[in-house]
């Protein structure tokens, strides 16, 4: 019963301390075929063949893209990019 009362006191710090750092992950994504870049928090990689659809952040509009370039950035990056948006 203590290794139960331990373990779930070290999954409760990991846990506030993942919501304390802001574990957000950040992206640009870019369509190679006109060069437009898109930021976002979330990308849905589950489309056919490699498309992925996301939420620009500038726009606010939902975008699906069959070929994409998508990297993770840091959240200074993305919010200097964002900073205009909306």
């Amino acid at each position: 019963m203590q290794s139960i009362r331990k373990a779930f006191s070290i999954l409760t710090l990991l846990a506030t301390a993942m919501v304390l750092t802001g574990c957000g992950s950040y992206y640009m994504v870019r369509d190679p075929s006109n060069g437009n870049t898109y930021y976002t928090k979330d990308v849905d990689r589950a489309g056919d063949a490699g498309s992925v659809r996301f939420t620009d952040e500038k726009t606010g509009k939902v975008v699906t893209l069959p070929q994409s370039e998508v990297k993770e950035i840091d959240k200074y990056e993305y919010r200097s990019a964002t900073a205009d948006a909306k």
